[in-house]
């Protein structure tokens, strides 16, 4: 089978290098599936708010809000939940919340660049170690031949060529995943400033 030959050619460095593209892959998808269930129409749950808050339906805003996934809805449902209580000052309550939400948001992506960082190294390493083993090896037998050289620079070369092959969809999925983040605080803060607009509107209703 080809793919335990490579691993063998490798040597022990390979093993290293597909644990780190196991966790890089369930990372991926983690972030990827939690991104894709808490998408959500931030500007329709910001009409559906006002509408119930109109009527002054506290909690039934704050159901609506519980109801709906996503970072955009948990922050919304704290400012919501401050001004209930008669704390005219919903701002501490919306960086609080922010503060919760924006970890989670980037709990594992920091470790997916991480890996996407050491992959390459990881492989470099591998090949100087086979590098260094083919030469003891090349050094042992007295018949120095051009095929041993190749054959040996090539196994110790597998490594490098995984490692690669790994950072480069880590690289990419992270780039894609911060981007993601960076959207969703956009929301947060476009959902913060009208939430508060409403508020200082009917104050005085």
């Amino acid at each position: 089978m080809l793919f335990m030959k490579l691993m063998k050619d490798g040597g022990p460095v390979m093993w290293v290098i597909l644990v780190l593209d196991i966790i890089a892959l369930a990372v991926i998808l983690q972030k990827t599936f939690q991104f894709h269930r808490e998408e959500i129409n931030i500007r329709e749950l910001l009409r559906g708010l006002f509408n119930v808050l109109k009527r002054d339906g506290f909690v039934e805003a704050i159901s609506l809000c519980d109801n709906t996934p996503g970072p955009v809805a948990r922050m919304l449902s704290a400012a919501i939940a401050a001004k209930q209580q008669g704390n005219e000052d919903i701002r501490s309550a919306i960086d609080d919340a922010a503060f919760t939400e924006i970890p989670r948001l980037e709990r594992g992506v920091r470790l997916l660049g991480t890996i996407g960082f050491i992959l390459p190294l990881t492989g470099f390493l591998g090949t100087v170690v086979g590098m260094l083993q083919a030469f003891e090896k090349v050094q042992a037998v007295s018949a120095f031949t051009a095929s041993a050289v190749s054959g040996a620079v090539t196994s110790a070369l597998i490594t490098s060529a995984a490692g690669l092959a790994g950072a480069i969809p880590c690289y990419i999925a992270y780039n894609f995943l911060v981007s993601r983040i960076d959207t969703i605080t956009l929301d947060m803060d476009r959902a913060a400033l009208e939430i508060q607009s409403f508020f200082e509107r009917n104050k005085n209703q």
